[in-house]
C-alpha cells in the first residue's frame, strides 16, 4: 500500500498559475512586481542613463553634442554626460548599497534601491491608497485595477496583465525548466514551484514510523500509517456498524447501503451490487441447465 502521495508541485502550481494568473492576491502581486523589477533593473538602467544624459543635454543648449561617444557615435553636450554614458560601455558602477553590496551606475539607481531596505513607499494609488517603493509597481497595480491585459502570447493567444506573467508563461511552450533542485535534480519552470518542492526534502525525514522505518511527508500521514500497525479501525458504519481504518473505505461502504437492490426473477433474492447479482444469475442459470440435462 502506498502511503506517501507523490504530487507534481510544477504541474500543480503551472496550472494554478494559468487559471489564476489575473486573481493574484495583492500581496503576491507587489511581491512579483518588485523582483520582475529588480532583476531588470540593469537592463534598464543603461537606457535610461543614456535617455537622461542626452535629454539634459539638449535642454541646457538645443544644440547637437560636441562630447561623441567612440563606441557607438552617440554625442553630448557636456562631457560630464558623456562620461556617465560610458558606463553603458565599461559596465562601471562606482555607486554601491553599503547594506547588500549591490552596485549601480547612477546615484539616482541607487537612491531607488535603498528603498527596499528602508521600506520607504513614496508611489501611492490614488484609487486604492496602496503604496509602492517604485514606480514600475505603481503602474503594474493600476493596470490590475483598469482590467488591461497588453501582453500576449503568440503561440496560444492567452493575454496576461504583467511581462513577468507572460515571459513565465512562455515556458509551458518552450519546455523551459530553468530552476532545478540541488538535491533530486528535478526541475521546474517557476522559482516556487522549486521552493515548494524543496520543502518536501526538508520535511522527508521528518515523521519515521518506528514500527517499519517508513518516512511520511507529515504527521497526518504518519497518523494514517500508524493504523497499519496498531489495527485501529475509527470509521464506523452507523447502520451496521462496520468499521474501517480509513475514511474512503467507509465511504465506499455506505454506497451499498443506499444503493437500490437488484431483485433475481427465479429466486427473489435481491443483491446491491452488479457483480453479485450477475455470479448468482450465472449459478442459478447452470442449475437449470443441470436439472434439464438430468
Amino acid at each position: 500500500m502506498e502511503f506517501i502521495k507523490e504530487e507534481s508541485e510544477d504541474v500543480r502550481i503551472e496550472e494554478t498559475f494559468r487559471v489564476k494568473h489575473e486573481e493574484d492576491t495583492e500581496e503576491q502581486t507587489d511581491q512579483m512586481v518588485l523582483k520582475e523589477e529588480y532583476q531588470e533593473l540593469n537592463e534598464t538602467e543603461e537606457k535610461d542613463l543614456d535617455f537622461m544624459t542626452s535629454q539634459k543635454s539638449a535642454l541646457e543648449t538645443g544644440t547637437r553634442g560636441s562630447f561623441i561617444c567612440q563606441q557607438c557615435g552617440k554625442c553630448y553636450n557636456q562631457k560630464g554626460n558623456l562620461k556617465v554614458h560610458m558606463r553603458v560601455h565599461t559596465g562601471e558602477k562606482p555607486f554601491t548599497c553599503q547594506q547588500c553590496g549591490r552596485s549601480f551606475p547612477r546615484k539616482e539607481s541607487l537612491k531607488s534601491h535603498i528603498r527596499i531596505h528602508t521600506g520607504e513607499k513614496p508611489f501611492t494609488c490614488d484609487k486604492c491608497g496602496k503604496s509602492f517603493s517604485h514606480k514600475g509597481p505603481l503602474h503594474t497595480h493600476m493596470i490590475v485595477h483598469a482590467g488591461e491585459k497588453p501582453f500576449t502570447c503568440k503561440l496560444c493567444g492567452i493575454m496576461l496583465n504583467r511581462k513577468g506573467n507572460l515571459k513565465t508563461h512562455m515556458r509551458v511552450h518552450t519546455g523551459e525548466r530553468p530552476f532545478t533542485c540541488d538535491r533530486c535534480g528535478k526541475s521546474f519552470t517557476r522559482n516556487e514551484s522549486l521552493n515548494y518542492h524543496m520543502g518536501t526534502h526538508l520535511r522527508e525525514n521528518s515523521f519515521i514510523c518506528h514500527h517499519c522505518g517508513i518516512s511520511c511527508t507529515n504527521k497526518a500521514n504518519l497518523k494514517t500509517h500508524m493504523k497499519v500497525h496498531t489495527g485501529e479501525k475509527p470509521y464506523t458504519c452507523l447502520q451496521c456498524e462496520k468499521s474501517f481504518k480509513y475514511q474512503k473505505d467507509l465511504k465506499r461502504h455506505l454506497q451499498t447501503h443506499s444503493a437500490k437492490k437488484t431483485q433475481c426473477s427465479e429466486c427473489g433474492k435481491r443483491f446491491r451490487k452488479s457483480s453479485n447479482f450477475k455470479n448468482h444469475f450465472c449459478l442459478q442459470s447452470g442449475e437449470r441447465r443441470v436439472a434439464v440435462d438430468s
